[in-house]
């Protein structure tokens, strides 16, 4: 009987591992979900960028390109940028990120910088990127924006 148990073993192992088990009818329904339908004729997000944080700012580049490029939302998608705090490093002449902010202005993109941030650190409009709108405070934006209906990014 001793000699049995382990051979007994094994075929209980292998006979559970060798039974399929059936998802749930919640699993199967869960499984076909492909998102939600972008039912709307328009859509609106604002990214917020208050770091000039290199992973945190290609992550904002990222969520915007992965946005636009979402085909439930093609044709009904308006996006802005904004920038504050140290967000405004990434919109100065010379930043290493100009070829990327000009791709997003090219796909649409609205791309501004708070007033505020350049008073409190001491710079000027002269400073930025040519093509930086500006705005009187990223908060504001932000807060007129979210009043507006539009979705609060914040990558």
């Amino acid at each position: 009987m001793k000699k049995l148990l382990p051979l007994f073993i094994v075929l209980l192992v292998l006979g559970a591992c060798s039974q399929k088990i059936q998802p749930s009818a919640v699993e199967v329904e869960n499984q076909k979900f492909e998102g939600a339908v972008a039912g709307r004729e328009n859509y609106y997000a604002i990214y917020q960028l208050d770091t000039d944080d290199a992973k945190t700012v290609d992550k904002a580049f990222r969520n915007i390109n992965n946005a636009l490029a979402d085909t439930r939302l093609a044709g009904k998608l308006k996006i802005e940028l904004v920038a504050f705090s140290a967000g405004t490093k990434v919109m100065l002449k010379g930043s290493i990120y100009e070829p990327k902010l000009k791709d997003l202005l090219q796909k649409g993109v609205i791309i501004v910088q708070c007033n505020n941030s350049l008073v409190e650190q001491g710079l000027s409009r002269n400073q930025l990127l040519p093509f930086i709108g500006v705005v009187p405070s990223g908060n504001g934006e932000l807060i007129i924006r979210s009043a507006q209906g539009w979705a609060i990014i914040k990558p």
